[in-house]
């Protein structure tokens, strides 16, 4: 679920934070569900196990995750209203398609390009 461009300009420990912030915020990840170990999520994606360390200790200053010695780290209970998944989708689909007017497409591109990478060309508009 969690990717990490190395040519984006954020620090790969953000970008690790950022996102399982993100799916902690709309459900994705719920109260006690458990993140995978610091040196598994290194490995599956080929980073420092220093670097999700990081992540994982600014997730937990933050509130979104408790970490024990024995029991892992958990994703603790949000205080804050749950970010609505679709609204989410709409927002990443927004960026998504003002890249593709930027490189000259139009939102039908935008759309077919979807569809192929869904791998499934009859997906409806």
């Amino acid at each position: 679920m969690i990717k990490v461009d190395v040519t984006s300009p954020s620090p790969p420990y953000e970008q690790v934070r950022a996102q399982l912030a993100e799916l902690i915020g709309c459900g994705v990840l719920e109260a006690g569900a458990r993140l995978p170990p610091v040196r598994q999520l290194a490995a599956d994606l080929g980073l420092a196990a220093g670097t999700v360390a990081r992540a994982y200790k600014e997730l937990e200053q933050s509130g979104h995750v408790t970490a024990k010695r024995g029991d892992g780290t958990r994703v603790l209970p949000q205080s804050k209203p749950r970010v609505a998944r679709a609204d989410l989708i709409r927002r990443h689909a927004s960026v998504y398609l003002a890249e593709v007017i930027r490189l000259g497409g139009s939102a039908e591109e935008a759309l077919t390009a979807l569809r192929e990478a869904a791998g499934d060309p009859t997906i409806p508009t």
